[in-house]
């Protein structure tokens, strides 16, 4: 490290060091080179992430952004097998139901793209549901953390959710983030499913701002669990209606601000 570059025939090339006494040459070639691998690491390798959007109406309104590792799959390590993925259940109806309901879906994950982008071709194969996939070199490294920088994907933040389990990866923009808690494998688990619902009712809803929608949630521990509550509560009052038909139909024209309050 700090040594000159040398061309094809092996003389030395100058540089804006090489008049400096050669111990100040090579210090300085040294921490030029140090800083140049600090920055590689701690910042995006580019700071356009996404190419910019189709021309309307093949753009989707929506922008969801979501992380891969235990959100939709969960890894597991073994001596015998290696890293294997285990999908999470609903991912595969999850992708369909979200993708067909005008979002344009983005993995952006903080995982490394060679062990990822292979279990990303099982999981779509035919590039049918997600339309970009970004890697740990387009994240910040802040704090011993890798950071999602919203700003670089391109679009407009008042149509972009994120989607993680880890809030200090989000920690740029804490106002489209929708925090989730870590999936860890549970067969039984269905947030997935109530997830794709509350997605879709955001889109019914043409919510001109989805930061509204997620400042709402987002003062849930649990922002799921949230919506499902306001899903039960929802049908309660039906049931009522149904007992009183001659009353107000103020449900019917609202029953969507129920879920997006807004």
């Amino acid at each position: 490290m700090g040594s000159p570059r040398r061309d094809d025939e092996g003389q030395i090339i100058e540089d804006e060091f090489s008049h400096l006494p050669i111990v100040f040459q090579y210090l300085r070639r040294s921490w030029k080179e140090l800083t140049f691998y600090e920055k590689m690491i701690k910042e995006p390798s580019r700071e356009k992430l996404l190419p910019d959007p189709l021309p309307p109406p093949y753009q989707p309104t929506y922008t969801l952004v979501l992380e891969f590792t235990d959100v939709l799959v969960h890894p597991d390590w073994s001596y015998q097998t290696g890293w294997r993925f285990k999908k999470r259940p609903g991912v595969d109806q999850f992708l369909q139901a979200v993708a067909s309901s005008n979002y344009e879906i983005v993995i952006f994950t903080t995982e490394n793209a060679m062990m990822i982008w292979p279990v990303l071709d099982k999981l779509d194969p035919e590039n049918k549901y997600i339309t970009h996939r970004l890697f740990r070199d387009s994240t910040h490294f802040v704090d011993g953390v890798h950071v999602k920088n919203l700003e670089g994907l391109n679009r407009d933040l008042s149509k972009v959710i994120v989607v993680d389990w880890n809030k200090a990866a989000t920690k740029f923009h804490p106002q489209n983030s929708l925090i989730l808690k870590k999936w860890k494998g549970a067969d039984e688990d269905t947030s997935l499913l109530d997830l794709a619902n509350l997605l879709q009712t955001i889109a019914m809803s043409e919510v001109a701002d989805v930061r509204e929608v997620l400042s709402y949630y987002g003062q849930f521990e649990d922002p799921i669990a949230a919506f499902r509550d306001n899903q039960r509560r929802l049908m309660e009052q039906l049931e009522e209606r149904e007992k009183a038909p001659k009353q107000d139909n103020t449900l019917t024209r609202s029953w969507l601000r129920t879920f997006t309050r807004r």
